[in-house]
């Protein structure tokens, strides 16, 4: 078994050596939890705005895993972002192979990858690297409110 948490932290380190990674994005790494957020999404307590993954004992044991996106209740009207977001973002996300649109609760979308741990620091790096191009409508959509 590989270590989740080197996995994570070698993903902090290629993103944050990004050209796009810039002051304004921040992470929350807790070794087999994972949030890529920026810092205007009221993320700041990990109840914002965010882009998910975790690898624990449940995902190892179905060896399946999401990457999603959520909305937490740190978020100011946070239904109301949440139309807003899927109403400028459903038709892209819904092309995305695999990603379902779920839309309550504070799931926005989310996908669930195999765990096969064969370029999955690269796997999950280009994962994060399609949902970042949904900051302009995340930002979009908190203008909004």
């Amino acid at each position: 078994m590989k270590d989740i948490k080197n996995i994570f932290r070698n993903l902090e380190k290629q993103l944050k050596q990004s050209t796009w990674y810039e002051n304004e994005w921040e992470i929350y790494n807790r070794g087999t939890y994972f949030q890529l957020y920026k810092t205007n999404w009221h993320n700041q307590n990990q109840g914002g705005i965010h882009f998910e993954t975790f690898i624990e004992s449940a995902q190892i044991k179905k060896k399946m895993f999401p990457i999603c996106m959520h909305v937490e209740e740190d978020c100011p009207s946070q239904t109301r972002f949440m139309e807003n977001f899927l109403e400028i973002e459903r038709v892209r996300i819904e092309s995305w192979k695999r990603y379902q649109i779920v839309g309550r609760g504070y799931v926005v979308f989310q996908r669930t990858v195999p765990l096969n741990f064969k370029n999955l620091e690269q796997r999950l790096y280009e994962e994060l690297i399609r949902l970042r191009q949904l900051e302009p409508s995340v930002d979009k959509a908190l203008a909004m409110l």
